[in-house]
């Protein structure tokens, strides 16, 4: 290996350890016991997981945001696959304007909406249910417009050829459009839930029972429940963001060989 080579790996290294660095501290300092992280002996333990989980109501607070997460990530990739699909496929009256109005939502900061939500959701009784904290997230501007832009790099002659060996739109949809957008489809399904399973406000004034509680409202009470005396166990504290990042780096995990495969066909195309 030349000596660029060498150079280029050593700055891709040391810059991966730059942006992990935040992540590898916080995990080290969940191994600390409270003690010895205050008082610098380092003195190390696993016990901070197990207090976590138990405290925090951890397996509880996991269910809810797999649940929701999971719901808003597939309703959204439903509903934006369907619109872009029209916004990209079809020609109808509108269409240009519609599209505009949609993009336009992207201009529009998601608290504005906090109060109306929580009006209309209290006058059908659907506070504190699965069903209040997935519907406000289901229609999504960004998902809708990047999905039509990854659609209409498709060539149209793959839906005429479908078209002419007697497809239907739904049938060109799921059997040429969508195999074709699996890595789009992949990387925004994971953008959705990122944002879906660090969503605070939300989940924070839409849910008052304690078993509807998400895992980063419950990471938020544990840090208030175990301060003492001005205090916060920071380890504690750290063990349990750290057992809230898992489900994210496993999906992550799960979806890379797509992003990666999304992005060489965006730089052969």
């Amino acid at each position: 290996m030349n000596t660029s080579g060498v150079l280029l790996r050593t700055t891709a290294v040391a810059v991966g350890l730059l942006f992990l660095s935040p992540l590898l501290y916080g995990i080290w300092i969940s191994l600390q016991t409270a003690n010895g992280f205050f008082s610098g002996n380092g003195e190390m333990t696993l016990q901070n997981y197990v207090d976590a989980v138990e405290k925090m109501n951890f397996l509880r607070y996991l269910f809810n945001s797999l649940i929701v997460s999971g719901g808003v990530t597939i309703l959204s990739l439903a509903t934006s696959i369907m619109a872009a699909y029209a916004f990209s496929r079809f020609e109808f009256r509108g269409r240009d304007l519609i599209f505009g109005l949609v993009v336009a939502t992207l201009m529009i900061p998601g608290h504005i909406t906090l109060i109306p939500n929580y009006l209309n959701f209290a006058k059908v009784g659907l506070l504190d249910t699965y069903a209040g904290l997935i519907l406000p997230a289901v229609a999504n501007g960004f998902a809708t417009f990047f999905l039509r832009q990854y659609f209409r790099g498709i060539p149209r002659s793959l839906d005429e050829a479908a078209w002419m060996d007697g497809a239907n739109a739904w049938k060109v949809l799921y059997r040429v459009i969508i195999p074709m957008s699996k890595p789009a489809i992949y990387a925004m399904g994971l953008f959705i839930f990122l944002g879906e399973w660090n969503s605070y406000v939300w989940p924070l004034i839409a849910t008052d029972s304690p078993d509807m509680l998400t895992l980063q409202i419950g990471l938020a009470r544990l840090y208030k429940m175990d301060a003492q005396e001005g205090l916060v166990n920071w380890p504690l504290v750290m063990a349990a963001a750290t057992l809230t990042m898992l489900p994210v780096l496993l999906g992550f995990a799960l979806v890379e060989r797509h992003l990666v495969r999304g992005i060489s066909m965006g730089a052969i195309k």
